[in-house]
């Protein structure tokens, strides 16, 4: 008689046991492989899109910058005030003007300019008269293209703030004098105002 080993039936399940093993190890490692590479590639994406804000300014000086003066004439007038337009570049995202700080220096003075009103984003109304603005103070003195009549402090797309910086004493720009502004919104990069006092000074100058 032939005697068979009771083993040998199980040879064939044995194989197909440790083969599925293999495959569903195999199945896991490779979703976990895959998930592991889209969640990189997702968390590059963030980085490249906020080194992108980071590294560009949402915001653009709109015509020209404007220089006031109430000591007009002689060699002893000087530039008190500023006045200009900003607005959104091109595909740039809102800025929150009740969170941007404005700092103005000189080569001598770095003086950093204060908002005449405790404002928020979410402010009906943050339009203020300029003859309210105090030394080293700034303010928003006119809202044009509102977003839905909403004069807020949340520039968005159309819209145009003229800012108003009303100089200290000590900050005030005298002929030929450079200066620096420096405005930096809470997110993106500043943008810089560099401009020069002319040879004479009027009431109104256009500085360039």
């Amino acid at each position: 008689m032939i005697r068979f080993n009771k083993n040998e039936g199980f040879t064939g399940l044995e194989a197909a046991i440790v083969l599925i093993a293999f495959v569903v190890v195999a199945a896991v490692f490779s979703y976990v492989v895959l998930g592991a590479g889209f969640f990189t590639t997702q968390k590059s994406q963030e980085v490249v899109y906020t080194s992108v804000d980071q590294a560009s300014s949402s915001i653009e000086i709109l015509g020209d910058v404007y220089g006031n003066s109430t000591t007009v004439g002689g060699t002893d007038a000087k530039i008190d005030a500023l006045r200009f337009v900003v607005g959104l570049t091109a595909g740039g995202t809102p800025v929150d003007f009740s969170s941007t700080t404005i700092t103005f220096s000189t080569a001598d003075i770095v003086t950093k300019i204060a908002n005449v009103t405790a404002i928020s984003s979410t402010s009906s109304d943050v339009v203020v008269d300029k003859s309210t603005i105090n030394d080293d103070e700034w303010g928003i003195i006119d809202i044009a293209n509102p977003v839905g009549n909403n004069y807020g402090a949340l520039l968005e797309n159309q819209e145009q703030f003229t800012i108003y910086v009303q100089l200290g004493t000590d900050a005030e720009v005298g002929r030929y004098q450079e200066f620096n502004l420096e405005i930096r919104p809470a997110t993106g990069a500043s943008y810089g105002i560099k401009r020069q006092a002319p040879a004479k000074i009027e009431k109104i100058n256009i500085l360039y």
